[in-house]
């Protein structure tokens, strides 16, 4: 008895019909009756009887219904088994950061993991973008990669990298020959930022707001590249993690300058729910952001 033969008296018992049973089976009227006939010669007994034109289960043949319901639940199940061993395991990730910055460098690191587990569904949740330790407390996303922790015991930090902010200006600004900024030097200047609030802005948060230093003129802009050409044009400057500068200084008339004499360094994270058990994926989506950043 073969697993073609089970799968046709399943299929003969579960459509009510030979023309259904076909149909589902994809076979020809002649090879379902030559299979049927192969499974009832080795079982040496009849399967089904005619009765007003139906097909019946005979005693042997609800027999042979209830094992092949079994075998093939359990091939079924083992075949789901050895494809998760394959192809990885199959679930969902939802992501967010607190800046938007950060979406440069992690579409390409999730589409290095998806490689990996391709049946792990990774969604990156852009309306939680400023607020992401809310959406995650709220069960809104499963990860939010942040700098700012809040003391909560819900949530669980896991350090990810370390990165530095510095600030954009035009070689032909006043600051182009400094060695670094201080509060003090923003007084005057036009400070372009990504949005608002300030609260959510590093250089407000970590330099400005300490020195109760505001700048005569704040002015948000979603638009990276749109930002740069103001500072470009000498029309402001703006605070941008090194990395994410790094690439436009080479063909563009704009200058990095350094923040505060020990520069303005910041720790990134990895916050998760504290005492959520999460599946296998996630901890090795987890493993791999770790290991996969390299910011520099």
């Amino acid at each position: 008895m073969e697993i073609r033969h089970l799968r046709l008296i399943k299929a003969i018992v579960e459509e009510g019909s030979i023309t259904k049973a076909i149909e589902k089976l994809h076979l020809t009227q002649s090879a379902l009756s030559h299979q049927l006939k192969e499974a009832e010669y080795q079982l040496g007994t009849p399967i089904f009887f005619r009765m007003n034109r139906k097909l019946v289960l005979t005693k042997a043949g609800e027999k042979m219904y209830g094992i092949a319901n079994e075998i093939l639940d359990k091939l079924s199940q083992t075949e789901s088994q050895i494809k998760q061993m394959v192809f990885g395991e199959h679930g969902e990730i939802r992501i967010s950061t607190e800046c938007f910055s950060s979406y440069h460098w992690l579409p390409s690191v999730l589409k290095q993991f998806h490689l990996l587990y391709p049946n792990v569904e990774l969604k990156i949740v852009t309306e939680a973008t400023h607020i992401p330790l809310q959406k995650l407390l709220d069960n809104t996303i499963d990860i939010a990669i942040i700098s700012d922790q809040i003391n909560d015991n819900n949530i669980k930090y896991l350090e990810l990298f370390q990165d530095e902010v510095v600030m954009a200006v035009s070689e032909n600004h006043a600051w182009a020959n400094k060695k670094y900024v201080v509060a003090e030097d923003f007084i005057d200047e036009h400070l372009l930022i990504h949005s608002f609030p300030m609260e959510t802005v590093t250089i407000h948060q970590f330099v400005l707001a300490p020195a109760k230093v505001t700048p005569k003129k704040i002015t948000a802009i979603p638009l990276t590249e749109a930002s740069l050409e103001m500072v470009k044009a000498d029309m402001g400057v703006m605070s941008m993690a090194k990395w994410a500068l790094l690439p436009h200084l080479k063909n563009n008339p704009i200058k990095a300058i350094k923040i505060g004499k020990n520069g303005l360094k910041r720790k990134h994270f990895i916050a998760i729910r504290q005492n959520q058990i999460y599946p296998d994926y996630f901890h090795h989506f987890i493993t791999f952001l770790q290991t996969e950043i390299n910011i520099q």
